[in-house]
This record gives C-alpha cells, structure tokens and sequence, in this order.
C-alpha cells in the first residue's frame, strides 16, 4: 500500500476524508498514527492506513463509527497476514471510490472520488486546498480535477445518476478556484477577457483558467455563463482587451460566428482562443487560435501581456 510513514494530511487525501475525520477517529476509537520519532509528529504506518481503510468502508456501507472501529481494531496485520478485512468488508460496489472513474491519476484523485461519492464538502474542499497549496492551479486542475470531474461526466453518461455528486463537487470547485483566485489578485489593466460562448453554461474551466492567471499575475475579466454574442462584442470594445478567450463546452454552443463577430468588432483584440472541447479546428475563422490545455491558454495569454508591456515601453 505505503513503502514508509505518511502524515495524517497524507493518509486523509488517500483515504477521501478530512483531518479533522482523522483525529477524530484517533481521539475516540484509538485508530490513530503508531510511529513516533522523538522530536517529530507521529507517522501512520501501512497498518494503520488499512485498518483506517476498514473504518472508511465501513462507516460507508452504514456501520456505526464504534462498530466500525471495532471491526478496523481487531483485523489482522496486513504486513504479516496480507489480508486486511473480514470478507463482509469487500463487498463490491459499496465503496464510493470506486463507483467514479479516474484513469491513471494518483492517489489524492481517487480519495476525492470517495469524498465525493459520501458527499462529504469538508473532504472534498480540504483535498483540493492542499493540491492548490501544493502544486498551484494547473498542475491541480490536470492532476486532480479535471480527472474527477470526467469521471463523473462518465458515470452519469452510462447510468444517468450522480447528478448530486456533480453538483457538490463542482460548488466546491467553485469555491477553490475563487478563494485561489482572490488570494492572488493582480494588478494594472485587466488585459485578459474570459467569457463562455452564447448558452454555455459550463464555466469550471474557465474558472480554473481565471485561478491560473491570477497566480501568474495576470489581470483579467470573467463574463461567466451564457453571454450573447453582441454582449461580448459590447464588452471588448467598451474595455479593449489584448485577448480573449471564449469557452465553449459542446458542439451546440461552438458557433463560430462568435469568432468572426470577435474578429470584425472595431477594438478588435490582439489575440482571440477558441478554449473548449466544443470548437472543431476545421470550423475556427483565420487567426483564431486553440489552445490545447490549461498551460497553453495561461503561456499564450502570458505572453501577449508580455508583448503589450514591452510595445509600450519602447
């Protein structure tokens, strides 16, 4: 499972539970870290973190916290026995993580699919606060959010259910990508224009994209969901933008004459991204541009603030 000692951060973003779950769990069933070095903090060994595992699944298939803990307590040392549960805790189809596909992403991404399949906010916040903490908004949003949230996507495609799950998660998101964004305000002329396309109401991208702007000290404007074509126009030639960047999210928002009306308008911007799976590359007006991912939308717009400074400066 673990090759060495892990924090109780560690172990909470394994598992898809909060640290305050974990302490918790310590203070009232003794399931707590049983490594201690003298001078640090106690470390959760890999029996620990299976008898924690029991507690998790447990207490999500609806057993009490005693009765779990009592359970996660007496179960075998996975280190000697390699096995970690009774057989009544296997029970397929139970565990939330499970239930939400994340492809090949890491530990952190599978512990929010459980969070996010127990409902659990306070999890699903703590795990998305300490990545953006950690790794900053890109490396968050490919690593970690973009992953869950296609997963869901998925799941909801072929069974038509987790539609609470979505909501939850994509408020708490939201909410990430906000507190991110104001904890990095920029300064100067708002020379970036974010908006989604005429009745795309997908905006956690272009949320996502706003967050990593911030942190690489670009000013912005986020328009938001559902923005008429001659709103948009409306906005760039009150405001001047060196860029902007319209989101579309499917094909039926993906009208290029938003493009086109992008490029004819009088204070025409110096560069125009097509972000979203919804454009078709075969269909973008001459010098329209689509950026790839997260990285490349953040470099291009990076780089024309850059040009601006510079043409004014000489």
């Amino acid at each position: 499972m673990v090759d060495e000692a892990l924090s109780a951060g560690a172990v909470a973003r394994r598992l898809g539970v909060a640290v305050t779950t974990l302490r918790t769990w310590h203070q009232r069933y003794g399931l707590g870290p049983s490594e201690h070095v003298p001078g640090h903090h106690r470390r959760y060994t890999v029996s620990d973190l299976a008898r924690l595992e029991i507690m998790r699944r447990l207490t999500a298939d609806g057993v009490s916290p005693a009765e779990a803990a009592r359970w996660a307590s007496q179960a075998p040392d996975p280190t000697t026995t390699g096995t970690v549960a009774p057989s009544r805790i296997q029970r397929p189809g139970r565990d939330g993580g499970g239930t939400i596909p994340v492809g090949r992403a890491g530990p952190a991404a599978r512990g929010l699919a459980r969070a996010a399949m127990r409902l659990d906010a306070a999890a699903i916040s703590e795990t998305i606060a300490h990545a953006l903490a950690a790794g900053g908004v890109i490396a968050t949003w490919e690593g970690l959010l973009r992953p869950v949230l296609a997963g869901i996507g998925e799941r909801h495609a072929a069974t038509a259910g987790l539609i609470e799950v979505e909501h939850l998660v994509s408020r708490c998101v939201s909410e990430a990508l906000a507190a991110a964004s104001r904890a990095k305000v920029p300064t100067g002329t708002a020379r970036i224009l974010l908006s989604c396309a005429d009745e795309e109401q997908h905006t956690l991208p272009l949320e996502a994209l706003a967050a990593a702007l911030a942190e690489a000290g670009v000013s912005y404007r986020a328009l938001g969901a559902r923005v008429p074509v001659a709103a948009l126009v409306e906005a760039v030639n009150r405001t001047g933008p060196a860029a902007v960047v319209l989101w579309s999210h499917t094909r039926a928002t993906a009208d290029p004459a938003q493009l086109s009306a992008l490029l004819a308008a009088p204070r025409r911007p110096l560069l125009v991204l097509a972000a979203g799976p919804g454009w078709r590359a075969d269909t973008l007006p001459a010098g329209v541009v689509r950026p790839v991912d997260l990285a490349e939308a953040v470099s291009l717009a990076v780089a024309v603030r850059d040009s601006l400074d510079q043409s004014r400066r000489d």
